[in-house]
């Protein structure tokens, strides 16, 4: 991930973590959904930090929290 975009990457976890939690689901569960580890859910969801997440995974998100995509990729 390049530093310039750091804090889009945190935003975009910020947002899968309050539609995850809107939707009742666990990070478990979301993980268990998309075949991905809870560990790689939670560093995406951290506040303090910014994980790199591939399209086909931000999609895969999308898709089990019945979000449109853009939505995570929006600046508030």
């Amino acid at each position: 991930m390049k530093d310039e975009y750091f804090e889009k990457y945190r935003r975009i976890g910020l947002k899968i973590s309050y539609y995850r939690r809107l939707r009742n689901l666990t990070q478990e569960q979301l993980a268990e959904k998309i075949d991905k580890s809870t560990a790689f859910i939670g560093a995406i969801e951290a506040p303090n930090m910014a994980r790199a997440l591939s399209l086909d995974t931000l999609l895969d998100i999308a898709k089990v929290l019945d979000v449109p995509s853009y939505k995570f990729l929006m600046d508030d």
